[in-house]
């Protein structure tokens, strides 16, 4: 990541109105050249659960869904920044599409926070993520693995409770599926038997759809209004030729 060199006497995590004068010259970039994700086992479950989350919020511009995108933490050090897997912030100052997100700026961190282990990750989402986020007051932390073989179990989830991450309960039910519930989203986050993460409505009783789902919906809805409307001019040609 390109960074401009730190100011001294910064206090760690400046979230205190008026602790230190925001520098607005300084520059945050939005990428720090990693890839979004080192293989379709990642990427997959990113991709939809940040769309399945978009699509319920619709609307709510107090809420912000991102997924990959850098979180700065430290007012005056671009040095100091992180990007989860996917997040969610409830409270937000508007919905609208960021490059980046800066805590002091927004006035808060994120509520939720997930990320996606990797061969070459889930040991700084087990440790050092977890201490920035815990630093940062995110209320909700969650780990995935896709792979199952750096979690046990695959999903895991957290609450901070007086700065401290205590584990959610977590269980799995008669169908095999894996389930903690989420108080922030009021979803259960679910991994089914062959690993794969879905995200579940309690309160609807309903799967929240992955976007490949929505389009398959979409195209099944339009091949029956078109045979639909074929069959329609059918019969009306068969009246026609009775008449």
């Amino acid at each position: 990541m390109v960074t401009k060199p730190a100011k001294p006497a910064i206090i760690p995590i400046p979230y205190a109105a008026g602790a230190v004068v925001d520098d607005r010259s300084i520059d945050y970039p939005s990428s720090d050249g990693a890839p979004m994700a080192e293989t379709e086992l990642q990427y997959v479950p990113l991709t939809d659960t940040v769309s399945a989350l978009r699509v319920r919020y619709h609307g709510r511009s107090d809420v912000y869904i991102a997924g990959d995108m850098l979180i700065y933490y430290r007012m005056n050090r671009p040095e100091f920044s992180v990007a989860p897997d996917v997040y969610a912030v409830f409270g937000a100052l508007g919905s609208h599409p960021r490059d980046s997100w800066l805590v002091w700026r927004e006035g808060k961190a994120p509520d939720f926070v997930m990320e996606i282990a990797s061969q070459s990750t889930w040991q700084r989402d087990r440790d050092a993520k977890r201490d920035i986020y815990a630093d940062m007051g995110v209320t909700e932390y969650w780990r995935y693995d896709p792979t199952g073989r750096f979690f046990t179990p695959a999903l895991i989830g957290e609450r901070l409770v007086d700065g401290i991450y205590r584990r959610l309960p977590i269980a799995t039910d008669a169908a095999g599926i894996l389930r903690c519930h989420s108080g922030i989203l009021e979803l259960d986050i679910c991994v089914l038997p062959g690993l794969e993460l879905r995200l579940y409505d309690p309160a609807a009783e309903e799967w929240l759809r992955t976007h490949q789902e929505s389009e398959d919906s979409r195209r099944a809805e339009a091949a029956a209004r078109r045979a639909a409307e074929a069959e329609v001019a059918r019969l009306r040609a068969e009246l026609l030729r009775l008449q």
